[in-house]
């Protein structure tokens, strides 16, 4: 499997298994799962709530003697309500004993988006902060914090916009080495692309495949259904492999990382093969064409009455 190359040499797998959505009881025997069968970048976030179960999971399979902690690249996030400087490593420290590990690989600035710090589940205008109360940039200090005292080998950030990225870039001791965003066929991202991959930011593409189990909330009626477009079916039925896997494919054949979820054993192995399935330069235009600029994730869960958030100057649009 290919792998991306950081800053101080660590690599991460270019696929990885996701943990949103994945239920109590099932991530724990879906991330054994994974890792048995060859997988060995797990990504995680204090949000998902099941960070305890997924170090239940690794303790284990380092015990049983599976993997070493250092075969493995496990990712996690800070949650909204833990933005500022003072925050961030107390944060991290609670993810690293749920996880039950000692450091991390890779820690990421979840949303730029900032809640009060006791309120972890903002539901009106007086439980956020803005990006003037609470800049990203004091986020930024703690985050710096967390790699000088050896907890997290890496940070960058979830979510952010060429704009945001260019003003942390511009006050950042240690540069921002990866943006995880939603990015698949039809949110290709091809700005934010360029931008990331021109100035030394690895992307990580979450919902590669349209996460069509997010919450209901999250849906719209007339949305498009990304696993049954007929243009990938075409390639897909070609080469013989899923439509999820082309997807997969294709978003590691742009030097992507793709953090598909799943908690069924033989999706969980179809997934993991894709990334050895190669794309033929005709098959990658193809691809590339059926961009519809259409968000899954759309950010308008962060707009309340009077409250300092919109889609808009989230995503900078």
């Amino acid at each position: 499997m290919n792998k991306l190359q950081f800053n101080n040499n660590t690599q991460m797998p270019i696929l990885g298994l996701g943990t949103w959505k994945s239920a109590p009881g099932e991530v724990y025997t879906a991330v054994k799962e994974a890792v048995k069968m060859g997988y060995r970048h797990i990504d995680c976030a204090a949000i998902y709530g099941n960070e305890k179960e997924i170090g239940q999971a690794l303790s284990e399979l380092q015990q049983e003697g599976v993997v070493k902690r250092e075969e493995l690249w496990i990712t996690s996030k800070l949650w909204n309500n833990n933005h500022g400087k003072a925050n961030v490593v107390p944060a991290l420290k609670q993810t690293l004993a749920d996880l039950q590990l000692e450091y991390l690989d890779l820690y990421l600035i979840h949303w730029p988006v900032a809640f009060k710090h006791e309120i972890p589940g903002a539901k009106k205008a007086e439980d956020y902060l803005s990006l003037e109360e609470q800049p990203i940039a004091d986020t930024w200090l703690g985050m710096e914090e967390a790699v000088k005292l050896g907890l997290s080998k890496n940070i960058g950030v979830s979510n952010f916009s060429v704009l945001k990225l260019k003003s942390l870039m511009e006050v950042a001791s240690i540069k921002p080495e990866m943006n995880q965003v939603e990015l698949h066929p039809y949110f290709q991202q091809n700005e934010l692309v360029e931008y990331c991959q021109s100035n030394g930011i690895h992307i990580t593409a979450y919902s590669p495949l349209g996460s069509s189990d997010r919450p209901a909330g999250l849906k719209k009626e007339d949305e498009p259904i990304l696993l049954e477009d007929k243009n990938i079916e075409a390639i897909a039925t070609q080469k013989g492999v899923s439509i999820a896997q082309v997807i997969l494919a294709w978003v590691a054949q742009r030097g992507i990382s793709v953090i598909p979820k799943s908690v069924n054993p033989s999706r969980l192995q179809q997934n993991l093969n894709a990334a050895e399935i190669r794309l033929t330069e005709d098959e990658m235009q193809q691809m590339a064409a059926i961009n519809k600029n259409r968000r899954y994730v759309d950010g308008k869960f962060w707009e309340v009455p009077g409250g300092p958030y919109t889609a808009t100057n989230v995503w900078d649009e």
